[in-house]
């Protein structure tokens, strides 16, 4: 039985400072990268070059992407599931790499603290990783600042000409949760303070600087994309670009050093690739096409992950990063917890660590509709069944038999405190069903000539089971613009409540008989994506009554609170 949550259980920093880790040349030399590659952050984190990719190689190896059912506030541990199961496959002798996002400083000082694995599956050094890193997250926001104020300037220079803009549609971010941010009044304070305007923040991992860093494949697509970023509208409703402003090389310039993909280790030494860092409810969730690439040419299996519940991360994963980047999983873990399925099926809170067949037998039903989402995409579906020391043998036993009459194999996983040998099971049933039963080519919800509307709504009736899509007014406007500018092709991301199918969080379990309501639709030509705002959905998280921040401190020398 796993024993995670008990009272002895050391915290994850505590297992972070006592694992001993090796040096990050002999890491990149298991994966056969020379040294003299790399590019180190002292002992232990190097960023690789890009070049090294090699797609004869990657089309060799088998990529598995890490799934949830939808997240309750009792958290799931999809990113431990991931560690772990690179760890499992380790154990078994496999070549096995992990390919995860970059932790942002919103959640770890607001919400949850630390986003880097948990118990004995995590990526270390932990506390580098979860705080300033390589400084990936400081270029990406600098870089989508530095347009706004050159954007702002180049309004203040024209003011009163036929060059100022009529509407400017980009906006500021900020890695750090601030309510207070969203919305702002710039220029005030007198003409030589520039020109009076209705601006606001957006976090960092909303950027669209962000989602271009995370799909860019090369320096120079890169800066192509930069280019094609929409930043307002002239007076005559032309799109203003990155282009039009001249400066796509001098924001590329401040990227140049943070689109190498970031290495690092697990826990068990296992190499780990972590680059890019967009939140699956409000962006797309997925960590850089770039990371999954290296380690898909250095890997024999590689384990990537996407944001939230499948119903978020993995739709984008499926019909935006795995259409750009023409890449397709071997197979889908879908990590669950009974904790989190008896709040779907009605428990409350308070009683979701007794036992309760009954309640967890609802909440299964979570667990099947994001079972068959992933079905529709072709997918081959293992379920990773996070188990806790409350958990009872009668409780797993349910599970499992109720996967074997479903015809999907629930392997239990207790890699948060047995590490490797804790996820041997669930590398087993990876590896097997990557054997016998692989993935089929993909299937996409939509297709690219479907009409902007037609995709929300076949994302809301197939994956979310929802029923119709309703547009606010702002909604209406873009979407015309959209049609105007030729760009009714691109992939939607549909920015909604990770805690429901629907729009409105507080329907758990599976919702039934609701509609989707998008907001407003936001053009992201750069990233090739339009961004739809589903419900009251906010692109900037507000900060906790106790955040996180509270429990952070140093100690002794030492960090403490990231976990």
């Amino acid at each position: 039985m796993g024993v995670r949550g008990l009272l002895f259980m050391k915290s994850d920093i505590e297992i972070s400072r006592e694992t001993p880790l090796l040096h990050i040349n002999q890491i990149a030399k298991k994966l056969n990268i020379d040294e003299n590659e790399l590019v180190h952050f002292g002992k232990h984190i190097a960023k690789v070059p890009y070049q090294l990719i090699d797609n004869e190689k990657i089309a060799k190896n088998n990529l598995i992407l890490v799934t949830a059912i939808t997240p309750t506030k009792a958290g799931i541990g999809k990113t431990t599931t991931s560690v772990g199961l690179s760890l499992g496959l380790q154990k078994l002798g496999k070549n096995a790499v992990v390919a995860l996002r970059e932790p942002s400083l919103g959640p770890c000082f607001g919400m949850k603290g630390g986003a880097a694995g948990g118990g004995y599956a995590q990526v270390l050094p932990m506390e580098d990783i979860n705080l300033h890193f390589t400084g990936d997250f400081h270029a990406i926001t600098s870089s989508h600042n530095m347009i706004t104020a050159l954007l702002d300037n180049y309004q203040y220079q024209n003011r009163g000409t036929d060059k100022q803009l009529r509407q400017i549609t980009w906006k500021r971010v900020l890695d750090v949760n601030d309510r207070s941010l969203r919305f702002i009044n710039t220029g005030l304070g007198g003409n030589a303070n520039g020109i009076p305007q209705e601006s606001g923040f957006d976090i960092t991992p909303a950027s669209e600087i962000m989602a271009i860093f995370c799909f860019a494949e090369s320096l120079e697509d890169l800066r192509n994309r930069i280019e094609r970023i929409i930043l307002g509208y002239t007076f005559d409703n032309k799109p203003f670009t990155v282009k039009d402003l001249g400066i796509a090389g001098a924001i590329t310039v401040l990227l140049k050093n943070a689109i190498h993909p970031n290495l690092v280790q697990t826990t068990e030494n296992t190499p780990a690739f972590i680059h890019g860092g967009p939140f699956a409810n409000i962006a797309h969730g997925c960590n850089s096409v770039l990371a999954t690439k290296i380690a898909l040419t250095f890997g024999e299996y590689v384990i990537t992950e996407a944001g939230f519940g499948a119903d978020l991360g993995a739709e984008k994963f499926f019909n935006i990063k795995c259409r750009q980047a023409g890449i397709s999983p071997k197979c889908t873990v879908i990590v669950a917890t009974s904790q989190a399925l008896k709040l779907h099926g009605g428990v409350a809170e308070i009683d979701i660590k007794k036992p309760n067949l009954q309640g967890l037998e609802k909440g299964l039903e979570n667990l099947k509709k994001h079972i068959e989402n992933m079905q529709s995409f072709g997918q081959s579906v293992v379920v990773a069944f996070n188990q806790y020391g409350f958990d009872t043998g009668e409780e797993m036993q349910f599970v499992v038999n109720w996967g074997e009459k479903l015809g999907v194999k629930i392997a239990l996983n207790n890699a948060f405190t047995q590490g490797g040998e804790g996820a041997t099971a669930l590398a087993q049933a990876v590896i097997d069903t990557i054997e016998k039963n692989p993935s089929k080519s993909l299937e996409f919800t939509y297709q690219n000539e479907d009409s902007i509307l037609t995709k929300i709504e076949k994302i809301t009736k197939k994956i979310y089971g929802g029923n119709h899509v309703m547009l606010g007014d702002k909604a209406q406007n873009t979407l015309k613009k959209i049609q105007e500018l030729n760009l009714s092709h691109l992939p939607v991301c549909i920015a909604k409540t990770q805690y429901s199918f629907s729009d409105d969080a507080s329907r758990l379990g599976v919702a039934k008989d609701f509609d989707i309501h998008i907001e407003d639709l936001i053009i992201n030509a750069g990233a090739g994506f339009i961004v739809a705002v589903a419900g009251n959905i906010m692109r900037m998280p507000g900060l906790p009554k106790v955040p996180q921040a509270q429990f952070i401190d140093i100690v002794n020398g030492h960090v403490e609170g990231l976990s």
